[in-house]
Formats: structure tokens, sequence, C-alpha cells
């Protein structure tokens, strides 16, 4: 079977991460990379054997070879490439956000319902086997869910002197630890629960109003030691908590920080339900605890012979040899590319995606602006 063509744009930690993933998959190649200078694009091509390298990324885009875009810019690109690559008929895998505002993602929302291709944005945690196991024995042994709670915490901003382009809201957009972080939380959760989070009541915090920047500008998750800096004044949020509920009449609540010393990447949830708890830790990602008040707890390990049937089939190794972030994002690709397989062979798909879909990610667009407005008026907000 001929394999997707497919062009990169973007250079950074999440192009990256975009190429080593669907290296893994063997119905896709890598035909082309786009960047904002034809230099960084020649580089990065020559670094990943990438035969075309474009400068700009309309070119990439108009390329007849390229099949399917994956967008993997700074915030502030994502929409206008987005649009072009929607325009231009052209498969879309779009990094999170989606936009920078819900102006923006409903304007991209409308394309996507009129185009004929498959859309789809990188919202990864959900592709974890033991999160999709989580959503099974939530539907299967629970049936009330009284309260959800957990949150997403980093600390690569935690000094004053920690500074990347995402702090520059021109670059980023209004928000900052919410739209990147919080955003994955609340989709995570909402795919668990199957129910959208439709009120938010939020209390965000800038930690560090005045940043000391580098002269030389680091990359995403660097540091840097250098001594001769500006300050930087900043106005998006470095921490918070937000008060939620979903549509159902659940409450939950979660928190967001990129200023906690010593947390890495750590994503975690509770739900707890009239028959049981259940959390889950990113950082211990091949371990789900269920907890129970008249019996023992119990401790499901990440081994596909045990898990469930839409569990297993995201596990890709025997019980005992550990997966982890880049298997989600592997896993996120797998279904995309079939289903883009299914397309491009006729076939209909039955439209219920595991992986999120523009539609969804606008729906985050407008929580995300729904936070930022609660934060500002301190009262509930409604997602319209």
């Amino acid at each position: 079977m001929r394999k997707i063509n497919v062009g990169i744009i973007g250079t950074g930690f999440s192009a990256v991460s975009h190429i080593e993933a669907l290296r893994r998959l063997p119905q896709v190649q890598i035909v082309a990379i786009a960047s904002s200078s034809q230099e960084k694009a020649r580089e990065k091509a020559k670094q990943f054997g990438i035969p075309k390298a474009y400068g700009d990324y309309d070119a990439l885009i108009q390329d007849p070879e390229v099949e399917v875009v994956h967008n993997c810019t700074r915030n502030y690109l994502h929409f206008p490439i987005n649009k072009a690559v929607l325009e231009a008929g052209k498969h879309l895998l779009s990094e999170k956000p989606l936009a920078i505002n819900s102006e923006q993602s409903d304007e991209l929302n409308e394309l996507a319902k009129k185009s004929p291709v498959i859309s789809a944005v990188c919202f990864n945690y959900r592709h974890y086997p033991l999160v999709a196991e989580a959503k099974e024995i939530l539907a299967r042994e629970c049936s009330r869910v009284h309260l959800v709670y957990g949150g997403y915490v980093q600390d690569w901003l935690l000094y004053d002197t920690d500074y990347n382009w995402r702090l520059d809201p021109l670059q980023n957009g209004a928000s900052r630890a919410i739209a990147d972080i919080g955003s994955h939380w609340c989709d995570t959760v909402q795919y668990v629960l199957g129910k959208k989070i439709t009120e938010v009541f939020a209390d965000l915090k800038t930690v560090h109003p005045i940043r000391r920047k580098s002269k030389h500008q680091a990359s995403t998750f660097a540091s840097s030691n250098e001594k001769e800096r500006e300050n930087i004044y900043i106005d998006t949020e470095d921490c918070g908590s937000v008060l939620i509920h979903f549509e159902d009449g659940t409450h939950g609540v979660f928190t967001v920080s990129q200023v906690s010393a010593g947390r890495k990447n750590r994503l975690y949830f509770e739900i707890a339900a009239d028959t049981a708890t259940i959390a889950w830790d990113q950082e211990d990602p091949n371990r789900l605890w269920v907890g129970k008040r008249d019996e023992p707890n119990r401790e499901i390990v990440r081994d596909p012979s045990i898990l469930s049937p839409q569990a297993a089939a995201l596990s890709h190794y025997p019980g005992g040899h550990q997966e982890g972030w880049p298997d989600g994002l592997k896993n996120l690709f797998l279904e995309f590319y079939a289903t883009v397989s299914e397309r491009k062979a006729g076939k209909t798909e039955s439209g219920h995606f595991s992986f999120a879909t523009i539609e969804d990610g606008h729906q985050l667009m407008k929580l995300v602006d729904a936070i930022l407005e609660s934060h500002r008026l301190q009262k509930w907000v409604s997602i319209s």
C-alpha cells in the first residue's frame, strides 16, 4: 500500500516529537519540512533525512506531494496555518491550542465542518493505555461521579530568570499556564468522563510580574546562566486554580502551575464516583489506582493481557516493558492515520474518534476564554 506523504511545519520541540513518533508508523513518510527560514529548514531536513526543506509554510502547503500537514509552530501561527491547510484541502494535525482565541477557532471549526479532510488537535494524554482503562472502568463499574480533582504542574518557569517565547502574549496568547497545560488536563478529564465542562470560576496568579530575560532567548524547557539580561513585564498566569461544573452537574477543581519546584510534567486526576475513586498520574503512567470503601484498593498495571480491549489496543509491549509520553503520541498518530487511510480508500468512518477533533479544540478555546473572563470578573462564567 502506498505510503501517506506528510509535511511538518516547525522545527522546535513539538516538531521533533512529531517526527520521531511518525517514524514509528509504517504507513507514512515525511517528505517535507518548513521553518521560518530556509537555513533552519535545511538544517532539520538534513538532521532527519527529509527530502524537501521550505523557508515558508505556504510553499509546503502548496506542495502537491504533501497530503497531510502537521502544524508544530508557535501558537500565534496556529490559526493562519490551520486555515490555509483546510482551505488547501489537505489533512491536518495541529498542535494545541487550536488558535489564539475562540473567535479564530470558531472560524476553523466552521471550515472543518465543510471540509472533506480529516483534521485533529494534538491532545495526546487521552491516548495512554491506562487513561483508556480509567474511562472503561468508570463506564463499567460506576453510575455517578461525585467529584473530579487534580492538576497539571511543572517547574520550568520557577525562577524570574526563566524566559522563552511562551511568556510573550503576542506569540502565545492571552493565557499561558491555562492554555498550554490546563487545556490538556481539561481535555483528558472530559474524555474520560464523556462530559464537557460548562461553567468555571477561576483564580489565577502571576508569580513573577517582571522576569529578567536573557539576551539569547532559551528554547522551551531550557535554562540560561547568562548574566546580561533585560526586564520584561509579564501579565500571563504562572499558576492558578479553577472550580468547574460539568454538563451533568458533577463538580470539580484543578490547579495548574509552571512554578512548582520538582514537578517536571505532572498531569494527574482523581475521579471520585459512587463505587470507586480512580486516580492516574502522567509521571507514573503505567499504574492506575482504584480506591474502594468496603474492599481492598487495587492497582492496575499496564499489561495488555489484563486490560480492557480498548486499553490493550494502545499498549504495544508486554507488562513490565514500560511505555510513556512518546507512546501516547504514537497512539494518537496511529488512529489519525488509520482514519486518513479509510477516507483515502473511500470508506465511511464512524465519526466517533478517540483523537481530539477541531470541534474539541474549539470547545477548549471557549473554555480558556471563559476562565480568563472568570478571573477578570471574579465570578462564575458559563461556556457558551
